[in-house]
């Protein structure tokens, strides 16, 4: 048997081996897609005889693109001269760039922009609608071969003759300038491409044989490009899993991997179902539940590890709870001998870990917050905080620097330098130069209504300081904080993040309710000395991020309907459903999937449903198994509630479909919902 196919199974062996036409390796989590693609590609070089520089393998991270080309090249006998180009779309298009750019008419000494230089390039031609969204809307529109001028032309409304007009100046200052942005990398080449088919044709004959990774990854723009690369044969090969598309947000279209096969004429399917990453019981509820998706192409992962651990379903009465009880959970597996860092807490909405980060921080136990910033970090909830230590501090002016003018409310960078300057130079607070009335003669007239306005609005809110809830309430209805930030179409759910500061204000308060705010504010659990610590360490991340990663031990947070499935507007059941998949599959040897009865969510707490997820992976032969839990307590039973701490069941009444209980707590007896008490 040739060397390159030693531990390889027929699956594998059959993709490495077929050369000519199109192939779709769909490619299981876990079975080793990795593996199988550099094998490929060390194959075509080593035993066809094609030259390495007629290979062209893209992926979609550096990272990848590296720990590829290190294992393709470690597989050859032969020394080559030069390496096969393997890297992301984005770095061969501006390879591409600094040979064709002319054919636009531009100079090759074009200079990349990073995200940042091009907000502030639209920030200067905007001025009416949120940075964020226009930004978004000139990617989108890139991406999927827009142009200003057609976008003008089917413009509906005023936002959208706006954003075509700014993305009209955009792509002027780009060409006047020789600027390229990161979507340009992409579009430009296809565009010369396009242009010029004897070109087309000749790049195409250079890359004869083409290989792409994540291939249910790559977006509208994207497949334009690869199919002009593949003008002169179709000899492309795409690696990719339709079960874990979860990127339509950015524009990633499942599409492209559901019709490859019309798309590219005679091509060929195989499948890479064998997984060796998780146990059988991991799989079962994964390929269960998965298979409730309509749109796939449709497979079957089988273990390779055999059997293992059950699936462990956690159920809590809310958020704290649930956080208290993982860490528990993760404290006995250390007290087991397993590392930190093979544990993973994973979560659908950024805005659930607040509630992990307070549960961990209890018990000791260090962990990392990947891909995401620390809850208390975030702009927005930073927002809400300079706002509460302001009130409670007028002299506070490293806290108004940041609210000032935020929400935006005109007062500029130069006037504030004014502002802040001039209290430094009198050795006073910007409140107190204020009332002094030193501005007067200082800035402008709209500037000082906007301030006095400002502070008259700081000043009535001051009236609530002792009764936060009112507060909180009074604060983002005078302060359009979350307004602000709705308007910002972006990834970041900053208005669920404020929601969820808001839950956990309001629930300090209902259990501490002698605690002034300054109590509230000093107990925020920063544990920065955390931040930096890479090993060792639970792994807490978005599903999104936990992608193309794997771990011993792997949590499932927020398996509510509403949180998982995300119930939004823009929502896609079938993707939701495939994050999950993706979320089962990163672990190895055991998976815990938790649920609460009830969580802080926009503002206030909120009775939840489990998700159907748990159905539909066969985790529940039938409902009835979750609902039973509030209708077996029984008299003389000790439970636990968050408030009233532990007692004793003397009674239980039935009122509809709610049980109430009659618990005596030390003395006190009160009758409590069953779904807001825990069993000791």
């Amino acid at each position: 048997m040739n060397h390159l196919f030693e531990g390889l199974n027929s699956s594998q062996i059959e993709a490495i081996r077929h050369i000519d036409n199109p192939l779709l390796i769909l490619a299981g989590a876990g079975s080793g897609k990795t593996r199988t693609l550099t094998t490929r590609l060390a194959y075509l070089i080593d035993e066809v005889g094609v030259p390495a520089s007629q290979t062209l393998t893209l992926t979609f991270t550096n990272k990848a693109s590296l720990e590829m080309r290190d294992r393709a090249l470690g597989l050859l006998k032969q020394r080559l001269q030069a390496p096969p180009l393997l890297c992301t779309f984005h770095r061969f298009g501006l390879l591409f760039l600094k040979f064709y750019i002319s054919y636009l008419q531009r100079g090759f000494n074009f200079v990349l922009i990073d995200s940042d230089d091009r907000k502030k390039i639209l920030k200067k031609m905007n001025e009416t609608l949120p940075l964020g969204y226009v930004d978004y809307m000139i990617s989108y529109l890139k991406n999927n071969l827009i142009t200003p001028e057609a976008f003008l032309i089917e413009a509906r409304d005023k936002n959208q003759k706006i954003v075509g007009k700014i993305y009209l100046d955009y792509q002027k200052t780009l060409q006047e300038q020789n600027l390229v942005d990161f979507d340009d990398l992409i579009l430009l080449p296809y565009e010369i491409l396009d242009k010029n088919e004897d070109l087309a044709m000749e790049i195409s004959q250079k890359y004869a044989y083409i290989m792409v990774d994540e291939y249910q990854d790559t977006n509208f723009l994207q497949f334009k490009l690869l199919q002009k690369l593949c003008l002169a044969h179709q000899n492309i090969c795409v690696v990719g899993d339709d079960d874990q598309s979860i990127y339509g947000w950015r524009g990633s279209d499942i599409r492209n991997i559901l019709d490859f096969q019309e798309n590219f004429k005679n091509a060929k399917l195989i499948k890479l179902e064998e997984n060796y990453r998780s146990t059988l019981e991991i799989l079962e509820v994964a390929n269960t539940l998965i298979a409730h998706n309509a749109n796939r192409i449709g497979k079957t992962l089988k273990s390779m590890n055999g059997s293992g651990d059950s699936v462990e379903i956690l159920h809590n009465l809310d958020e704290n709870l649930e956080s208290l009880c993982i860490a528990k959970k993760i404290e006995k597996l250390k007290s087991e001998g397993v590392r930190l860092d093979q544990i993973a807490i994973l979560f659908r909405l950024n805005a659930l870990s607040r509630a992990l980060e307070e549960g961990l921080n209890k018990l000791g136990l260090q962990y990392k917050l990947v891909g995401t910033i620390r809850f208390y970090e975030r702009a927005e909830i930073k927002d809400v905080l300079s706002y509460l230590r302001y009130l409670i501090n007028p002299k506070d002016d490293f806290s108004l620097e940041r609210i000032i003018n935020q929400p935006k409310r005109g007062i500029g960078k130069q006037t504030q330098e004014k502002i802040f300057d001039l209290a430094k130079q009198k050795s006073k607070s910007v409140y107190e130069v204020f009332c002094d009335g030193a501005y007067n003669d200082y800035i402008s007239e709209k500037n000082l209504k906007t301030l006095r306005d400002f502070f008259g609005i700081l000043q009535d809110l001051r009236e609530f300081l002792e009764t936060p809830e009112i507060l909180i309430r009074n604060l983002l209805e005078r302060i359009d904080i979350v307004q602000s930030y709705a308007k910002i179409q972006e990834n970041v759910d900053r208005v669920g993040n404020i929601d969820e500061f808001v839950g956990l204000f309001r629930d300090y308060f209902l259990n501490n309710p002698n605690d002034l705010l300054e109590d509230f504010l000093n107990n925020i659990p920063l544990h920065s000395d955390l931040d930096n610590y890479q090993e060792d360490c639970v792994q807490c991340m978005s599903v999104h991020t936990a992608k193309g990663l794997e771990f011993d031990y792997v949590f499932v947070i927020g398996l509510e309907n509403g949180f998982f499935p995300l119930d939004r507007e823009e929502s896609d059941l079938e993707e939701e459903r495939r994050l999950a998949y993706v979320a089962f599959t990163r672990a190895k040897k055991k998976l815990f999937i938790s649920y609460v009865d009830s969580r802080f969510y926009k503002g206030k707490r909120t009775q939840l449903q489990v998700s159907p997820f748990f159905k539909e992976s066969g985790l529940l032969k039938n409902k009835q198994r979750l609902e039973q839990q509030d209708s077996d307590f029984k008299k003389g039973e000790v439970v636990s509630h968050k408030i009233f701490g532990m007692g004793r069941i003397e009674d239980i009444k039935k009122s509809g479909n709610d049980t109430i209980l009659v618990i005596n707590f030390g003395g006190l007896r009160k009758p409590i919902m069953s779904a807001f008490v825990q069993r000791i």
